[in-house]
């Protein structure tokens, strides 16, 4: 019996000493000799804290951010949305480096080596871990998977991404718009000199959570209310603790946040399920065996389910699949078009222009992808729109193993930011005019837009590309059209402009405009 102590006990202290090890290695060797090995390199940054590394400065920074205002002509809003980068990289030089708790993380700026991050074919930089709640928010799906999982997701989604198929949902986006905007029009009708005041960006989101519920799940908004509203409450618990240090294992705890987030989930989980539970209900009521679930995105990852040949997923992957989408296939597109139609408020030269293209192009019709094609300047303006107010400030990836990277020396699990935000508004590669708003930049194409084919990466490049982007342009396109049809709008005195970063770039107070109906 004492020689079993004493082994237990030898175990136990073996098990508390690399316990302490590690931690002293995570802790204050790893920052110190990755300090020092990027310093050799030329590249510095604000100094290392203890577990907090720079987040301590960073919250600071975000915090005084949000207490700002802009000029409403003013788009240089790094400052706003990403403050931390413009002060660093104005002290330590444009690629710096920086300290997200214990994580050593490498500022990359420039488009040809995010360019060759991202086009990695190899694995060699990948997406990075996670925090749970982001997880819970979003999914696990295709956008945070990895490997050949990721692999396997992508391959089944293609398909329900197809142009051709594509092309059939524009009437279902267009069915959608023109909903809200008979409201829209009754609204200013009932108003007081028929000119009303909306705030588009909470109509935005209702829109684009409704055509993602048609097109890709063959739902209604009103079916999907509940992961809709969940989803939105989850964002806040992500924005709020977004600057915290990340705890492994405190998710699983029973704290009045981890409640009502697991109580948030379930709302989520409940709603899809039943959009889930009436295609299956559509099957069994059909009763073929060679019935197909449909061509929509649902269909798509439902029947490889029950298919003998290609990849497949279980249902739990489709939920997660499902969340994935209803969140991001809504968020981005809404914003997009909020700060689409803030920009046209301020230059009606160019709202004039975009309507007299449309209506000679679709005249009062419901376009279609043939009318959308020959949309060249709406296309400019939302490519504009991208650049000044992309829905995604940053891309991050980690080095799998150690890596060159043009100079630098990278070593394994270090991050690399690629700052769009910043990427988009630098005037080596746009120019003089980086931060005014010039559609005509993009009069020859993206490629041909700025001094480096891939200085945009709203979308990204590479293997892990959006794969909506040809959705999320035609649904833009559609909206625009359909507005321009039917209302001109200038902005209300009452907007501040104030952008935030809130997981993607909003309007920390909304967009008010002054809507005024063309036909009575």
């Amino acid at each position: 019996m004492g020689y079993l102590i004493g082994v237990a006990m030898v175990i136990f202290t073996v098990l508390i000493i690399s316990m302490i090890w590690k931690n002293f290695m995570v802790l204050f060797w790893r920052p110190y000799a990755l300090t020092r090995h990027f310093q050799k390199q030329g590249v510095r940054g604000p100094p290392y804290s203890l577990l907090f590394g720079s987040l301590h400065e960073i919250r600071t920074m975000m915090k005084d951010a949000r207490e700002k205002v802009m000029d409403n002509h003013s788009h240089d809003i790094t400052q706003m949305v990403l403050p931390h980068y413009q002060k660093w990289s104005s002290i330590y030089g444009e690629t710096f480096m920086y300290w997200y708790g214990t994580q050593p993380r490498i500022c990359i700026p420039d488009p040809d080596l995010a360019k060759e991050i991202l086009s990695n074919k190899f694995g060699f930089y990948s997406k990075l871990n996670t925090r749970p709640l982001i997880k819970t928010m979003i999914g696990n799906g295709l956008a945070l998977v990895k490997g050949l999982d990721w692999v396997r997701h992508r391959r089944i989604l293609n398909p329900a991404f197809s142009m051709d198929k594509l092309k059939v949902m524009i009437s279902r986006m267009a069915e959608c718009t023109i909903s809200m905007l008979d409201e829209w029009q009754s609204q200013a009708l009932e108003a007081k000199d028929q000119i009303k005041t909306i705030e588009v960006n909470q109509e935005f989101r209702e829109l684009t959570a409704n055509i993602i519920a048609h097109t890709a799940f063959g739902a209604s908004f009103a079916q999907g209310r509940e992961a809709f509203d969940a989803q939105r409450e989850l964002q806040k618990y992500c924005i709020s603790s977004s600057l915290d240090v990340s705890i492994p294992g405190s998710q699983y705890l029973p704290t009045q946040s981890n409640l009502q987030i697991w109580k948030l989930d379930g709302k989520v989980k409940k709603s899809l399920d039943r959009i889930i539970e009436s295609r299956l209900h559509l099957q069994s009521s059909n009763g073929k065996s060679h019935f197909s679930y449909g061509d929509d995105l649902l269909g798509v990852m439902m029947d490889t389910e029950k298919s003998n040949a290609g990849p497949k997923m279980n249902m739990n992957e489709i939920m997660e699949e499902c969340k994935t989408f209803f969140f991001t296939g809504h968020e981005t597109t809404s914003n997009w078009l909020t700060w689409a139609v803030f920009l046209l408020s301020l230059h009606k030269d160019w709202q004039e222009k975009l309507r007299q293209e449309v209506l000679q192009n679709c005249g009062m019709e419901i376009p279609d992808a043939n009318m959308l094609s020959k949309l060249k300047m709406v296309n400019m303006v939302l490519l504009e729109a991208l650049r000044l107010y992309c829905p995604v400030m940053a891309l991050y990836r980690v080095a799998s193993k150690d890596m060159k990277l043009g100079n630098l020396l990278i070593p394994k699990e270090t991050c690399l930011v690629m700052p769009i935000a910043m990427i988009h508004r630098s005037k080596e590669y746009w120019g003089e005019d980086a931060n005014e708003f010039n559609p005509l930049r993009f009069i020859n194409g993206v490629a041909k837009a700025a001094k480096h084919p891939n200085a945009l990466l709203a979308f990204s490049v590479g293997p892990r590309n959006c794969i909506g982007q040809n959705f999320a342009m035609l649904e833009a396109k559609t909206v625009m059209a359909l507005i321009l049809q039917r209302f001109s709008w200038s902005l209300s005195p009452d907007y501040e402009h104030a952008p935030v970063n809130n997981l993607t770039m909003q309007p920390q107070h909304g967009l008010p405009i002054i809507l005024k109906p063309l036909q009575m």
